[in-house]
């Protein structure tokens, strides 16, 4: 889960302001119709929330904490032709991602029955036509990706990226979103010991938020 930290500006502008300004902040470029499903995902989630308790924020701190954190990773997928977010719940970061890139194919893995209700809501109601639900625990999802996203998720151990690696196709990747960087640095540190190389630590800026985000990207052997 994401660590507490403030919303540094944007109070009193709406989701859909912060996300349009914090796209072009970050050089992801989104026409009108992508800023409007972006902001329709979250107004999904805030009309979920109180019988799924799919998020614990709304408003201004949900465009910035959840979807523009979720558009941190879109330059770095822009290749992927075929990604899977597990672990999807709200659909974050998958349909951010889906939105921003709508030539990639999105499998939203998610195992709870009710958030699998929400997220076929949200695919068809916002809509997102490239985002496919799968229902199933991660290590039983039958897919072959160009790359596995995953966020608020299980810490990273190698048996787990033993079990996400089996979801990719070759030269796949793992990306994992990740708060403090020291935090990322002992669950990378975890990784070397269990035989996992080829992993890199990139850290990235999500506008309006004022806390350490960074991206875990491993390329299995």
């Amino acid at each position: 889960m994401h660590e507490p930290g403030p919303v540094t500006t944007g109070a009193g502008r709406s989701p859909r302001a912060l996300i349009d300004a914090g796209a072009r902040e970050m050089g992801i470029e989104l026409n009108d119709a992508q800023i409007d499903r972006l902001a329709r995902h979250c107004a999904e989630i805030e009309l979920w929330n109180p019988r799924l308790k799919l998020v614990a924020a709304s408003g201004a701190e949900l465009a910035i904490r959840h979807v523009l954190d979720s558009l941190s990773a879109v330059s770095l997928l822009s290749q992927s032709r075929t990604i899977a977010d597990v672990g999807s719940g709200a659909g974050f970061p998958g349909i951010p991602i889906a939105v921003a890139n709508p030539d990639a194919t999105v499998h939203l893995v998610e195992r709870s029955g009710r958030r699998c209700g929400f997220l076929r809501n949200a695919v068809a109601v916002v809509p997102v036509p490239n985002a496919r639900v799968v229902e199933a625990e991660t290590e039983r999802a039958n897919l072959s990706v160009d790359a596995v996203v995953l966020r608020a998720y299980h810490p990273l151990t190698s048996e787990l990226v033993a079990t996400l690696a089996r979801l990719l196709a070759p030269s796949g990747v793992i990306v994992a979103y990740k708060g403090r960087r020291t935090t990322a640095e002992a669950e990378i540190d975890g990784l070397h010991r269990g035989g996992s190389a080829n992993i890199e630590l990139i850290p990235v800026d999500v506008p309006f938020l004022d806390e350490e985000r960074h991206l875990i990207v491993i390329r299995p052997a």
